[in-house]
C-alpha cells in the first residue's frame, strides 16, 4: 500500500518531530502510551466500521542515510489473540505551502480484523495514517492550567503575582463590614438616657415649686 498526505509545515520542521519518539507518541491518534515506554508502546482502539479493536503492542522509528524512516509495529488483540504486523517506510518532502509525507509498506493481521469487509479496513487504515501524518505538524500544546495561568498573568508584575491574595475558592472569606446604620444607633441609646434623665430632673423640680 502507498498513502500521501500534505501538512501545512516545513519539512525540516516534520523531521525534526521524528527524531523525538515522545512526539511521535502523541501523533499516533487514540494511542494510550504506558508509562515511560520506549520505544512508542500502548493501548490503541481502531475503528473499522461499526466495530472497533483494541490493540497493545510496540511502534518503531529509524532513520536512514538517504532521509527516509522504516517504521515497525507489531500488535497483539487485548482481547484475543489476533496479530497485526506493521513494515513501513515513511518518507518526508517538500512541497508549495508545506511538505508532503508519503507511506508505503506493508501490513499482515490475522483474527478478527480478516473477519471485516476488506473495503473498511482499508478505509480506517488510510484515516488512521491520515490523521498521525496531520498529526506530526501540529505545534506542541501546553497544559490547559499553564495556559489559563499564563493568560492570567499577562499584564501583571512579578511582585503583583507573587504577593497577590489566592483567588477563587481559596480566596481568604472578607470579614464582615460594619453597616452604615450601626454608627447612629450606637449613639442613639446614651442620648435617650440623658433625655429621660433630664425629664426626671425637670420633673422633679416643678412639683417643689408647687
Amino acid at each position: 500500500m502507498e498513502h500521501e498526505v500534505f501538512v501545512p509545515v516545513p519539512a525540516e520542521r516534520l523531521r525534526d518531530v521524528l527524531a523525538d519518539p515522545a512526539r511521535v507518541a502523541r501523533a499516533v491518534p487514540g494511542l494510550q502510551q504506558d508509562a515511560g515506554a520506549e520505544p512508542v508502546a500502548g493501548r490503541l482502539k481502531v475503528r473499522i466500521g461499526s466495530h472497533s479493536i483494541t490493540y497493545r503492542g510496540t511502534l518503531r522509528l529509524s532513520g536512514g542515510e538517504d532521509g527516509t524512516y522504516a517504521v515497525r509495529g507489531d500488535a497483539t488483540e487485548s482481547r484475543g489473540t489476533g496479530t497485526v504486523a506493521l513494515a513501513l517506510t515513511l518518507r518526508v518532502a517538500d512541497a508549495d505551502g508545506g511538505s508532503t509525507v508519503v507511506l508505503g509498506g506493508t501490513a499482515t493481521a490475522d483474527g478478527r480484523v480478516t473477519e471485516l469487509p476488506p473495503e473498511s479496513v482499508t478505509s480506517a487504515t488510510a484515516r488512521l495514517l491520515t490523521r498521525f501524518a496531520e498529526n506530526l505538524g501540529e505545534p506542541v500544546r501546553p497544559p490547559a492550567e499553564a495556559a489559563h495561568a499564563r493568560r492570567t498573568m499577562i499584564g501583571r508584575s512579578a511582585e503583583e503575582v507573587d504577593h497577590a491574595p489566592p483567588r477563587g475558592r481559596y480566596a481568604p472569606v472578607p470579614a464582615p463590614q460594619p453597616r452604615v446604620a450601626g454608627a447612629p444607633l450606637r449613639w442613639a441609646a446614651p442620648a435617650a438616657a440623658l433625655v429621660v434623665a433630664s425629664a426626671i430632673v425637670v420633673g422633679r423640680a416643678l412639683r417643689r415649686r408647687h
